[in-house]
């Protein structure tokens, strides 16, 4: 991810280092594999017993991590919240500093980068019950700041700590009309990394996966 560089003394009159951003060419997350696919792959999955969580720990998936050579404020988060949103505005150190973001889960909108939190689609202590316990701490911070699959999406923080690491058979975005792209990436994203999934869990992405048209 590039930011834009300024350069020279004229930059000066640039209010407080805040410079404009375009808004990504496509503003959302990579799109999740097809319905059908979906439900090839959930066919696919191992069911088993949830992991202990044991020895769990969020610092054992180093996230937010930098995504560019300018500087540490480019990390993970800000790439999101350019990505996802529109007009976004950033400062001098990769900062989102404003923009406009609706977030899918609830349909909220917001302008303001405080109000809007980055959910891993699939929550770091579930894919840790699922198998991430037995892997690499590089195999996790792959995980935690994968950009090329639906598995990190900007959303209200409100509804982004309403879900906290619970499955789709414990949580479902408030938006039913969201189910089917939820439970799309919510396969594809256990699938790519060979994560179990409970008896429940499957039954509930199948239900999701009936919304779909």
């Amino acid at each position: 991810m590039r930011f834009p560089l300024i350069l020279g003394a004229s930059a000066a009159f640039l209010t407080a280092s805040v410079l404009p951003v375009q808004a990504a060419s496509a503003a959302a997350p990579p799109a999740p594999i097809t319905t059908t696919a979906a439900r090839t792959a959930l066919a696919g999955l191992t069911v088993a017993q949830p992991h202990s969580m044991t020895g769990y720990s969020r610092a054992k998936f180093p996230h937010w991590q930098s995504q560019s050579l300018k500087g540490p404020g480019c990390d993970t988060r800000e790439v999101v919240l350019k990505r996802d949103g529109t007009a976004v505005r950033h400062d001098d150190e990769c900062r989102a500093v404003s923009g406009r973001w609706k977030s899918v889960y609830d349909g909220r909108s917001y302008t303001r980068s405080s109000s809007v939190d980055i959910d891993h689609m699939v929550p770091l202590a579930n894919a840790w019950r699922s198998g991430a316990d037995t892997w690499s701490t590089q195999r996790r911070r792959a995980f935690a700041n994968d950009l090329s699959r639906p598995q990190l999406i900007a959303v209200s923080a409100a509804s982004n700590r309403s879900k906290g690491d619970q499955s789709p058979d414990q949580w479902k975005p408030p938006l039913r009309s969201y189910w089917c792209t939820y439970a799309r990436a919510w396969v594809q994203v256990k699938q790519h990394y060979a994560l179990s999934i409970t008896q429940t869990e499957k039954a509930a992405l199948g239900e999701m996966l009936d919304t779909c048209r």
